[in-house]
């Protein structure tokens, strides 16, 4: 659930979340809060950080991956079939709507 309220001593719109967590995950947030010796918010704002980078990555990591398949088929280095020189423009096609369907 989460509640929105307006604070004016940071002049900006916060979120309050309220969560429940089961015990074993309740064990992990406070041993996090108290190694870090971090409030509630500090670590759970690092973690929402960390896990949105690791998304942006793993993104990234994909597109690159496509991006990387169509440069092979441009430049003539990919694996496939023997008459890729005659079906070469059906290739292009098909991958070009592999990367752009899935994003």
């Amino acid at each position: 659930m989460l509640d929105y309220w307006y604070d004016k001593s940071y002049e900006e719109f916060s979120v309050r979340i309220n969560a429940r967590l089961e015990d074993n995950y309740e064990e992990k947030f406070l041993y996090i809060q108290q190694l870090e010796n971090k409030n509630r918010t500090e670590v759970l704002k690092e973690a929402l950080d960390y896990y949105f980078s690791a998304k942006l990555r793993q993104k990234g990591q994909v597109a690159w991956e496509k991006n990387q398949k169509i440069l092979e088929m441009i430049g003539g280095i990919a694996l496939g079939d023997e008459n890729l020189s005659e079906v070469y423009k059906d290739s292009m096609y098909q991958g070009l709507k592999e990367k752009h369907d899935n994003n």
